[in-house]
């Protein structure tokens, strides 16, 4: 894949990338940064698609993995109670800002897998997409996102 086929790609699947780095960083400049890092990642990883799976799986996979890697490396910086992402801003409704703002501040407080699982999830992706991507077994993914909902019910109802 020459430069402008790989351009045009992350153009296309940018969303995705961008939700991975809302979820991973709080603020605007880490957020571009790790977009970088990730479209970088893509880069040099686009030998190993193999066209098995769905392209936009493989991007998950390498985001997710470079945003994990990335929070690891510079963790002690890093707080998830801060600022909500910008997303909440563009909802139609308060009521609808709010309920997002309660969510992803409960996503923010769960552990770098459990984040991961969720936002595919939360992206629509099938359990058995899920699980290819972070590299699981289907029925874990299930048993993990059950898990998962529970806890979140839970976070948001306190």
């Amino acid at each position: 894949m020459d430069e402008l086929q790989f351009s045009t790609l992350i153009d296309q699947h940018q969303a995705m990338i961008w939700r991975v780095c809302r979820l991973y960083c709080n603020h605007a400049e880490d957020r571009e940064d790790l977009f970088q890092e990730i479209a970088i990642k893509l880069w040099q990883s686009q030998a190993s698609f193999r066209g098995d799976a769905k392209f936009t799986t493989w991007m998950y996979r390498i985001a997710l993995n470079t945003a994990i890697t990335s929070l690891r490396r510079r963790r002690p910086a890093v707080s998830y109670l801060g600022e909500v992402p910008d997303v909440a801003a563009e909802l139609p409704d308060e009521e609808a800002a709010e309920r997002y703002e309660k969510l992803s501040g409960a996503i923010r407080l769960l552990d770098d897998t459990e984040k991961a699982l969720i936002t595919l999830y939360l992206e629509g992706m099938s359990y058995a997409e899920i699980a290819e991507a972070l590299g699981i077994t289907e029925n874990y993914t299930g048993v993990k996102l059950s898990r998962i909902k529970d806890k979140l019910k839970t976070m948001i109802n306190r």
